[in-house]
């Protein structure tokens, strides 16, 4: 769609064909928050998937509640949902309101709808309730500014917009209209997941407290189990008869549904394939379309990976690999930045802001024979690019670990899948200058899961960059990823169904639900880590290896298989309460003391952290920005707040 900006929309706008369309392309230029890396950030850090990088100044480390920074109402990476998603309601009740005067199809006013409950479900989410009027009454369009503001609960939240407006959204819609976008199978999604995370509201199992304060009950009259019920039909319908939508490079017209294998899902050369039923979208090739810089070196922070619409996402996940070095001599080690920062899926830019504990190599990916999905989100090996970096004219021969040759594309070093006797970390003669260890007979230098630090360890594939105007080069070094950044998929249904199944007490159909992902994880088409095809399949012994008694802890480490970093992870914990359980200590080797320190690539002494994870804090602050901008007491602004803020 083409983007034509406006500082402000009025009903009189929203009442012609071009006005909702125009309001419509808004609505999806909004999602490029979710590919922003500080979004990502606010829904990783702080839980078993992700604690603070060596390089991160306070960011990463607000949310992570181990004792380095705290998060308070001026967070930064808090505030930035709150301040996208109530523009982009508003804007959709400005569609809502007048589409029908417009002429428009209902399909279009639907996808409104279903931005506006999206947007609400991710707000009442991490905040509470929220307001449902902006100024002009409940649900209403607003285009006056007001500074007073009421909460409602989370029941109206839930009762009063999200589930009527994606209902009314799955009546009204069909197959995608655009690539990437709204679809009668995408609301099924939410809906399902937002059933479901309601009746764990209901249910509050670790008794967590509520605000604004209101007793868990249904308006309805429906009670927790009427609503795991209505998830599971919701998301195994929408698994059974799937709509449209639009793929690839080509624009082909085809049915939602999984990827063969879970390498395809999200191989940058395969985006917007048919299993992505949401993403926000960016392009290498305009500016303009981009709505940023697409090459750039020097981006504009103010409007850009902060909040939008650069995505920067993988920048958080990757840690500085241009530190390795390999010899030009193989009798004196004489040191040649050997891995360059170069912009493929596998490298881009490295922040090293966000890092994994070393519990998610041991225990959520332990399989990393038969399951691929270990293969598939690591980068697990760091390879030569002398080519693209010019050293290849330069020398002739290039030497690693034991003096051993190393080429154009080989391993220079490597994180070992598990821990393994015999590797040196105090040999002195071969330099990794990254406290990389020599394992006899091998030319890449490795790195074992216990040796992980905040400074060195796997960066994050799924999300890494891709350009095609590299030219043979390196690429920008610091330009943002063109590529779409994924916001919901098929294969969330199954696990959607799969957990209400838990709830409702239908272990076979759970055990059914997880088992079709799992038997796909086990078909290995491609080995990321050796740069290699292959023909695998061990799909028999994955739902081997599934417990015959499915509970909510394995739909949880399900889910970090298959969603890991993508940002699904802290509303996953706090939907199920699990999140001070799950996160409360890690361990991981600190390589340094304090958030942004230089750190130390040598230290490889493993420690454990704890957090300190109040049940207040399953509620993020609203942001002070909201606070002071209203024309109210100092106790009722006291009130507005959420408590322990």
């Amino acid at each position: 769609m083409k983007e034509t900006p406006r500082s402000i929309f009025t009903p009189e706008f929203f009442s012609t064909q071009a006005g909702v369309e125009g309001g419509l392309t808004s609505l999806y230029a909004s999602l490029r928050l979710w590919s922003s890396g500080y979004q990502t950030n606010s829904y990783e850090s702080g839980t078993d998937e992700s604690t603070w990088g060596q390089n991160d100044n306070g960011n990463v480390a607000r949310l992570d509640f181990s004792g380095t920074y705290f998060m308070d109402t001026q967070s930064p990476n808090s505030n930035f949902l709150w301040g996208v998603a109530f523009p982009a309601i508003n804007t959709a009740s400005g569609v809502i309101d007048n589409g029908a005067a417009a002429g428009v199809a209902p399909a279009l006013v639907a996808e409104a709808r279903f931005f506006r409950a999206f947007n609400y479900f991710w707000l009442v989410t991490t905040y509470g309730g929220v307001p449902l009027d902006l100024g002009s009454g409940e649900l209403k369009f607003n285009t006056s500014p007001v500074r007073v503001s009421v909460r409602n609960t989370v029941p109206e939240v839930y009762t009063k917009c999200i589930f009527p407006d994606l209902l009314q959204a799955i009546n009204d819609l069909g197959d995608s209209r655009v690539q990437g976008g709204v679809s009668k199978t995408l609301a099924q999604l939410y809906l399902a997941k937002a059933y479901l995370t309601y009746a764990w509201w209901l249910d509050n199992p670790a008794n967590i407290p509520t605000y604004p304060d209101c007793d868990r009950t249904d308006p309805d009259g429906q009670n927790s189990q009427w609503y795991y019920q209505q998830a599971y039909t919701v998301a195994t319908d929408a698994i059974d008869n799937p709509s449209k939508g639009i793929f690839g490079d080509n624009q082909t017209v085809g049915t939602f549904g999984l990827q063969p294998t879970f390498y395809d899902v999200n191989v940058a050369t395969n985006d917007r394939n048919s299993e992505i039923l949401l993403y926000a979208d960016h392009t290498q090739e305009s500016p303009f379309y981009n709505g940023s810089a697409t090459g750039s070196n020097n981006l504009d922070y103010s409007t850009g990976p902060y909040t939008g619409p650069d995505n920067s996402s993988y920048w958080f996940q990757q840690f500085n690999y241009t530190g390795v070095q390999s010899s030009t001599s193989n009798t004196s080690w004489t040191g040649v930045a050997s891995v360059q920062r170069l912009q493929n899926q596998s490298l881009g830019r490295p922040w090293t802001m966000n890092c994994p504990p070393q519990g998610v190599f041991y225990n959520t990916f332990k399989d990393k024979t038969n399951d691929s999905r270990y293969d598939g989100t690591f980068v697990t090996s760091y390879r030569a690019n002398f080519d693209e970096s010019g050293l290849s004219s330069q020398y002739s021969q290039f030497y690693n670990a034991n003096f051993l040759p190393v080429g154009q594309g080989d391993a220079i070093f490597t994180f070992l899948p598990r821990d393994t006797t015999g590797v040196d970390y105090s040999n002195s003669t071969f330099n990794s200058n990254i406290g990389a260890g020599v394992l006899a007979g091998r030319s890449d230098f490795v790195i074992e899961p216990k040796c992980i630090s905040r400074i060195c360890y796997p960066g994050n594939w799924k999300l890494g960059t891709y350009r095609t105007d590299n030219n043979g080069g390196l690429g920008p070094g610091q330009s943002s990823s063109p590529r779409p950044f994924s916001i919901a998929k098929f294969s969330e249904l199954y696990l959607i169904a799969a957990e209400a199944a838990v709830q409702l007490k239908d272990n076979a159909d759970a055990y059914k639900l997880v088992n079709v992902l799992r038997a796909r994880a086990g078909i290995w088409h491609f080995n990321n880590g050796q740069q290699v095809a292959v023909n695998e399949d061990h799909s028999a012994d994955m739902i081997a290896a599934t417990p015959t008694t499915i509970d909510i802890d394995y739909i949880l480490a399900e889910r970090s298989r298959e969603f890991f970093g993508e940002g699904y992870r802290w509303m996953d914990l706090v939907r199920t309460q699990k999140w001070s359980e799950y996160a409360a200590s890690f361990t991981i080797c600190p390589a340094g003391t304090d958030a942004g320190s230089t750190g130390d690539w040598k230290n490889h002494t493993q420690g454990t952290f704890t957090r300190t994870i109040s049940p207040q804090n399953y509620l993020r602050p609203i942001p002070q920005s909201q606070i002071d901008g209203m024309d109210m007491s100092s106790a009722d602004k006291a009130t507005y707040q959420n408590p322990g803020y």
